[in-house]
């Protein structure tokens, strides 16, 4: 993500403090970032999104992703500096059957959902100046998400077993970093949803990957969060409804569009690489 905005708010000053520089789980750290940069805006996007790992270790959760976004938030309440915190369609608990919109009551299913509504909830009470932005399926450069776990395990084995129950948006990182920068452009403080437009189950995007990859051959098989044994529970159906964004003029690409354009992008960097 933080190589995405980085490439999207170029014609600004960005100090992007990797968690070397600025751990959120340490106030002193943050305070000295703060003084350091003296931001007109805090984008926050660091947080722990294993949610396996999450639903272990829910004191480290808890830690990362509430206690981390509440000492940012106040670093920024005490500087009066504007904050952006980006949240999660888990925080919904999946059981409408249309796209959530920016009012519709969370209800989050598991550690790390509550952790993301605890986190929103703490810039909520702490900030008058704030972005909340949830969003859905990330994936891009300097990150290993669903498409290249798909590609790889497509490769070594020859065939796949994908979920249809679990549906939300796919959305490329560049896509929510162009929706983000024009946003914050509007100055319009609340909560936001910005995904790629549409949505699909995993088993459509793992067939769509392999599709906009020119992987024909590979047996992908269907199955369900139950049947596959997924060790934490998901939410059925958690698309989002980006329209608050749309009513703005930000519209961000289809999702297949938005994943053509980044396995295009993936693939030639490697040819360039082999060259």
């Amino acid at each position: 993500m933080g190589l995405a905005l980085a490439a999207a708010l170029q014609e600004h000053q960005i100090f992007a403090f990797g968690r070397d520089e600025m751990d959120v789980t340490d106030a002193v750290a943050v305070e000295r970032a703060m003084l350091r940069a003296k931001p007109d805006l805090v984008i926050h996007t660091a947080a722990w999104t294993d949610t396996q790992g999450c639903e272990r270790d829910p004191e480290r959760s808890h830690l990362v992703n509430v206690e981390g976004t509440s000492r940012v938030a106040m670093a920024c309440a005490g500087s009066g500096t504007a904050m952006l915190h980006v949240s999660s369609n888990e925080v919904f608990d999946g059981e409408k059957d249309s796209p959530y919109a920016e009012d519709d009551e969370p209800n989050p299913l598991n550690v790390y959902a509550r952790s993301k509504l605890a986190s929103e909830k703490e810039v909520l009470a702490l900030l008058e100046r704030f972005y909340i932005v949830r969003t859905s399926w990330l994936y891009g450069a300097g990150r290993v998400s669903f498409p290249e776990k798909i590609l790889e395990n497509a490769r070594t084995s020859g065939e796949l077993r994908v979920v249809t129950d679990e549906v939300a948006s796919p959305t490329w990182t560049d896509s929510l970093a162009q929706g983000i920068t024009r946003l914050i452009q509007g100055g319009q403080w609340g909560i936001y949803h910005l995904t790629n437009s549409g949505f699909c189950s995993r088993f459509e995007w793992a067939a769509e990957v392999l599709r906009s990859a020119g992987m024909t051959g590979v047996e992908v098989s269907q199955t369900t969060q139950a049947e596959f044994g997924a060790a934490v529970r998901k939410p059925s159906f958690s698309a989002l409804s980006n329209e608050k964004a749309v009513a703005m003029g930000i519209a961000l690409p289809p999702w297949q569009e938005a994943l053509a354009a980044y396995l295009g992008r993936k693939a030639k960097s490697l040819r360039a690489a082999r060259r």
